[in-house]
């Protein structure tokens, strides 16, 4: 594999999530009056963090990348753990079921019964939240020879907190389109929506269909709601012309911009490569020369 890609899929998550972590919950109209296009890493704004700084998003990829390496291959005990004392450690943003599933596995739950019993407490419109999507590009790193393993662990990864099929589904969409990209893939998303046909959900599978057609979308939407997010981060950064501007674009469309952006970067970095990243956001990333050490070993495995 090209190290310089895989290394790309983290560090590009890394960086859409750092870009976008003072302007969430902004809309685009907000972010064009503040800071026209907003390309530079800046700090304060939401959370009112220093420039570079990370959230939920890497955060809990470092949990699934550090497990995946610790217990050379998926531990479903070992990551539940990880999230738990992530959680426990205090972050500034956690989202709702999320904290919810989390809390459960402190009371005791298995981290395969956590999520499955928030999700059948939540009501339509606050149960397919993309609140693990953005956590398993380094399962597609890991996984990207073994397709039905990545599947598999793209599954599990997300119903620890996730547990509605368009997010188990999603993880596995989005992890088989990083995986294709690194394996040089001419139609990756294609291929990912081809080989859940029948499984997945409708929904999702129709929001994507036009991406990997290359078709034009009305409207992309950038809230919580998972299959947004994939909808606008893969178009985002499948069309790109440059890293930078997928992550750009992702994140100055307002709304979720950390998630977004962590999404659109994972993919355009396993599409471009870390070399493409820029150079001035990298210099401030805290958690950079960790992420490439992870990348690269996961993808040796």
């Amino acid at each position: 594999m090209d190290e310089n890609r895989a290394s790309g899929v983290l560090l590009g998550l890394a960086c859409g999530d750092a870009l976008g972590r003072p302007v969430e919950f902004e809309s685009g109209a907000r972010i064009a009056e503040r800071h026209g296009t907003l390309t530079e890493m800046v700090g304060h704004g939401t959370w009112n963090k220093p420039a570079g700084t990370l959230t939920d998003d890497t955060d809990q990829a470092l949990c699934v990348a550090e497990s995946l390496r610790a217990c050379d291959g998926f531990d479903g005990a070992d990551v539940a753990e990880r999230f738990v004392a992530w959680y426990e450690s205090g972050p500034f943003d956690v989202g709702g079921m999320t904290r919810r599933a989390l809390q459960r596995l402190q009371r005791g739950d298995a981290w395969d019964e956590a999520g499955e019993r928030v999700w059948e407490a939540s009501p339509e419109g606050s149960n397919a939240g993309n609140g693990s999507v953005m956590r398993t590009p380094p399962v597609a790193v890991a996984y990207h020879d073994d397709p039905e393993a990545l599947d598999r662990v793209s599954r599990d990864v997300s119903r620890i907190t996730h547990a509605d099929p368009r997010c188990t589904y999603g993880c596995v969409v989005l992890d088989r389109t990083i995986a294709g990209l690194l394996g040089d893939a001419a139609d990756p998303l294609a291929d990912a929506l081809d080989a859940v046909r029948g499984d997945a959900p409708a929904e999702l599978l129709d929001a994507l269909a036009p991406v990997a057609d290359g078709r034009e979308i009305a409207v992309l939407r950038t809230t919580g709601y998972v299959v947004h997010t994939l909808q606008t981060a893969l178009h985002d950064a499948l069309c790109a012309e440059s890293a930078e501007d997928a992550i750009v674009t992702a994140v100055n469309r307002g709304g979720d911009t950390d998630t977004v952006g962590a999404v659109a970067g994972a993919v355009a970095g396993a599409r471009f490569g870390a070399d493409a990243l820029p150079e001035r956001w990298l210099d401030v990333i805290d958690e950079r020369e960790r992420l490439e050490s992870l990348a690269l070993e996961l993808a040796a495995r």
